[in-house]
């Protein structure tokens, strides 16, 4: 079949979020076609580039959020009447929509009339040409403002003024920048046999309208919750500004949950957030991210089981020679890895480890990571002078890697160390955050069998599964409890460590990822009716554009004069465009 993927900063550019993701997705589905319609979000990504992109993928068409050309489109009498009237359904249904946290789903109603205004937004796009400059114009805040004004509109709503109304109607037009877009054709997005957005948001709206216009299946990837993100910005906004905006990213992201034949949280964390949110409990199916896990074999099957099992009958292998002298010859080092930002709390991790190195004096902790951000940078120099006042006599300073016991390193460089090496020359690996999504840093210790302690955040819990020990956030004393145990217990750790890997390459592999979105994407397409009939030889309808039979040998595979699908020929250079 062929799949619409749609993406936001993410896939097919270089560094995108998600794009690793969004590549082995790809790429283990080598049976499908992939067409491509992607969001930039600044001028620095698109001059990093793309990724190289595999065969299956047969066209990439992109579009930039950060910026929008005006379009040259003039709307006369009658379109400028049909705008100020969608416009203002769609102020009116945020106006109306309740305050984020009062209600478990918006209104009915409201959820209705804004998915009523964003189509009539659409169809007026698709017939004019664009709504570059309508969204832009002074017509624009004026419907919202009558909006604001109505009654019924909350308090909130009602005290907007004018540099309010001026900051939400600016981001409504860069929010709605995709109705302007030409993607809505037969031969676009209108081709495909399934829409698969690899976020909410922005990024799901060409998927609302591939339905909308040509019945398209959409389903919709949230490994972040977007909507989350949504509530937790703009702290230094106005109250109304604030209100205003959460109303919109709420009532998109209702109708998102809405029209989706399926949403795909990465973790029953950002499941429960859909929940919340109004995502239909029977539409969830769970998957995943996948990770490889080549990179970390060589450290994750350094001792196995039989290795051990040899040494206990007195016939030790070369391994499990290496590894007892390392045991009792090398001082214990724990590991932290990630990026270096106050929600990782590295304070409290250095407080922490101040009890450790009491109980265990020979123990090391080594901070690898880079800051991220300003932000980063400060919080980086912070942890810096904490780790020179805990441990003033045993170095000038926290460089002296020799030295000290804490060190704070980069990965990158020419010769060095990569993930796997630094897990594998730890004894326990840590995670002290205070705020986690998805902790693929723990996964990726998991694949190389290390025993780890870890705060009760995000989605831990449930990637840790019982294979490490889960203490609370912001508790120095639990989490250095929790490290000496396993620094004094070697065969507690090596069991740990066994069962994390096993755990890892059961749930959390590339495999499983791709086995079960293409058992997804098979169902989605089994449910929905067939909205561009492809006619067999003698005449009969095929379920597919592309069918799944076509990748084994038979009749249907032959073309015929009625009509030649795209799987019957030769896979044409992928299209590339690029929309200003």
């Amino acid at each position: 079949m062929r799949i619409g993927l749609l993406t936001e900063g993410g896939y097919p550019y270089v560094g995108g979020e998600g794009g690793v993701w969004c590549d082995r997705l790809v790429r283990g589905l080598d049976r499908h076609e992939f067409d491509v319609y992607a969001f930039s979000t600044g001028q620095a990504q698109e001059d990093a580039g793309w990724v190289e992109l595999p065969p299956q993928v047969q066209r990439v068409r992109t579009a930039p959020l950060w910026t929008a050309e005006e379009d040259g489109v003039v709307h006369g009498r009658r379109a400028r009447r049909r705008f100020t009237e969608h416009y203002g359904e769609l102020a009116a249904a945020l106006c109306a929509a309740p305050e984020p946290g009062t209600a478990e789903k918006p209104l009915t109603a409201e959820a209705d009339r804004f998915a009523n205004a964003l189509h009539g937004l659409a169809e007026l796009a698709r017939d004019e040409g664009g709504l570059v400059a309508a969204l832009r114009s002074e017509q624009a805040v004026r419907a919202l403002e009558s909006a604001c004004r109505a009654p019924g509109a909350r308090r909130t709503a009602h005290e907007a003024r004018v540099p309010d109304l001026l900051a939400v109607a600016d981001h409504l037009e860069r929010a709605l920048r995709p109705l302007s877009l030409d993607w809505y054709e037969q031969d676009g997005l209108g081709a495909v046999d399934l829409c698969h957005a690899a976020s909410g948001g922005v990024a799901a709206i060409p998927g609302l309208l591939a339905r909308h216009f040509f019945g398209v299946p959409l389903l919709v990837t949230e490994y972040g919750v977007r909507l989350r993100t949504h509530y937790l910005t703009r702290p230094d906004a106005s109250p109304a500004v604030r209100s205003l905006l959460a109303a919109f990213h709420g009532l998109l992201t209702a109708e998102t949950y809405r029209a989706a034949s399926y949403l795909v949280p990465g973790n029953a964390h950002a499941r429960r957030w859909q929940e919340r949110c109004g995502a239909d409990r029977a539409k969830l199916r769970t998957i995943y991210p996948g990770l490889d896990a080549t990179p970390f074999t060589h450290v994750g099957e350094e001792d196995r089981p039989e290795d051990r099992k040899g040494r206990e009958k007195g016939e030790k292998g070369e391994k499990g020679e290496r590894r007892e002298k390392r045991e009792h010859t090398e001082p214990h080092t724990l590991v932290w890895l990630g990026r270096v930002e106050p929600a990782k709390d590295l304070v409290s991790l250095l407080h922490a480890f101040a009890e450790v190195r009491a109980a265990e004096p020979g123990t090391r902790l080594r901070i690898v990571g880079r800051p991220s951000g300003p932000e980063g940078e400060a919080y980086l120099g912070h942890c810096r002078a904490l780790a020179v006042q805990l441990f003033p006599d045993e170095a000038d300073g926290p460089h002296a890697v020799g030295q000290n016991p804490v060190s704070f390193e980069e990965l990158g460089g020419p010769g060095a160390e990569t993930t796997a090496d630094v897990h594998a020359g730890g004894t326990v690996t840590v995670l002290s955050s205070v705020v986690e999504g998805f902790p693929v840093g723990l996964i990726e210790a998991m694949f190389c069998g290390r025993a780890t302690v870890s705060t009760d955040v995000g989605a831990v819990v449930e990637v840790i599964g019982g294979t490490g020990l889960v203490v609370p956030p912001r508790n120095p004393r639990a989490l250095a409890e929790a490290c000496v145990s396993l620094l004094r217990d070697p065969d507690r750790r090596a069991r740990l460590g066994e069962a994390a890997r096993a755990r890892a390459l059961e749930l959390f592999s590339v495999e499983q990822n791709v086995a079960a979105f293409h058992g997804l994407y098979l169902e989605t397409v089994a449910r929905t009716p067939v909205h561009r009939p492809v006619l067999a030889a003698d005449g009969d309808p095929q379920p597919f554009a592309a069918p799944a039979e076509a990748h084994v040998a038979g009749h249907w595979t032959e073309p015929t004069p009625r009509a030649v699908p795209t799987w019957a020929v030769e896979t044409p250079e992928p299209v590339t465009e690029t929309v200003r």
